[in-house]
């Protein structure tokens, strides 16, 4: 009828996204697992691959401070960059978390590292399946890239990440 307003819908049909601080991230470094949890509830559990000795995964608090789909990859040490695609060591998405500008030196017993200027650690996709699971890493979170599209999904910039040793 016109000029009639619509009833209410129930509210189950006009619930909104859970608030970037009823959903958080906790990175354990020491199981190689990611939790989503949200309201408390964990909500989804991945396997992880982590930082290698002398590039290990920071440790805190952080935020979800980028995202990316089909990224670019650059090499942290000699600026290489690897466009989008199967090649690509990020996968089909980027979720990053920390960024330091103070550059980093890096050793793990066999090869060493000097980065000036910018380094950034976040969750990624990985085209190497082994390695997730594994402390591989320049300091960077790998998931199996059909996970980290869920992931993707269920963080927004500002979104909880804590790291914990």
């Amino acid at each position: 009828m016109p000029g009639r307003a619509a009833p209410n819908p129930p509210a189950a049909a006009i619930s909104s996204p859970p608030a970037a601080a009823d959903r958080y991230l906790v990175l354990d470094r020491r199981q190689r697992r990611l939790t989503v949890f949200e309201g408390g509830q964990e909500r989804r559990l991945f396997p992880v691959g982590v930082g290698r000795p002398g590039w290990e995964t920071p440790v805190g608090q952080f935020s979800v401070i980028e995202l990316a789909v089909d990224p670019t990859w650059e090499h942290p040490a000699t600026g290489r960059r690897i466009p989008p695609g199967p090649a690509n060591p990020l996968g089909s998405r980027w979720i990053g978390f920390h960024r330091d500008c103070n550059g980093r030196v890096g050793f793990n017993g066999t090869e060493h590292l000097v980065v000036k200027g910018c380094v950034s650690a976040g969750f990624h996709g990985t085209p190497q399946r082994d390695s997730v699971g594994r402390a591989v890493s320049h300091g960077c979170v790998r998931l199996l890239d059909e996970h980290v599209r869920e992931l993707f999904e269920l963080v927004q910039l500002g979104t909880p990440v804590t790291v914990l040793p």
